[in-house]
């Protein structure tokens, strides 16, 4: 009697019913919202314009930056060096001959002169 039973069963019809439980979808709105909301906030914790791994892009680019700056800021040393050493008042004729030299292609008649492309000449326009 009980095969006969099972037999004519009619199948079930799909339905969340067995995910849910017996609560009411109107019980889960609620905390499936929030869980949303959960989801949203926590990507763009670690995701976002302002999250962790844009935080941590931008601290790695300071200190790439900070390298720079550090290059360049010794690049200006040693330009501020050469330029005080053609001032008037604490002209250095070595340098004022290196410049000349450099600018004006002037040499001596028993120097050889080998011209190097990689040299920084200033060019006039």
């Amino acid at each position: 009697m009980t095969a006969t039973r099972e037999a004519k069963k009619e199948p079930k019809s799909f339905s969340f019913s067995h995910l849910l439980g017996e609560k009411r979808p109107r019980e889960v709105i609620g905390p499936l919202l929030a869980l949303c909301f959960m989801l949203y906030f926590l990507y763009h914790i670690f995701q976002g314009e302002r999250g962790l791994l844009s935080w941590l892009r931008l601290q790695q680019k300071i200190v790439d930056d900070e390298k720079v700056l550090l290059s360049l800021q010794s690049q200006r040393e040693i330009l501020e060096h050469k330029v005080y050493l053609l001032r008037p008042d604490s002209l250095d004729k070595d340098m004022l001959e290196e410049r000349v030299r450099l600018l004006l292609n002037f040499g001596r008649a028993d120097e050889v002169v080998i011209h190097d492309e990689g040299t920084d000449v200033v060019k006039k326009k």
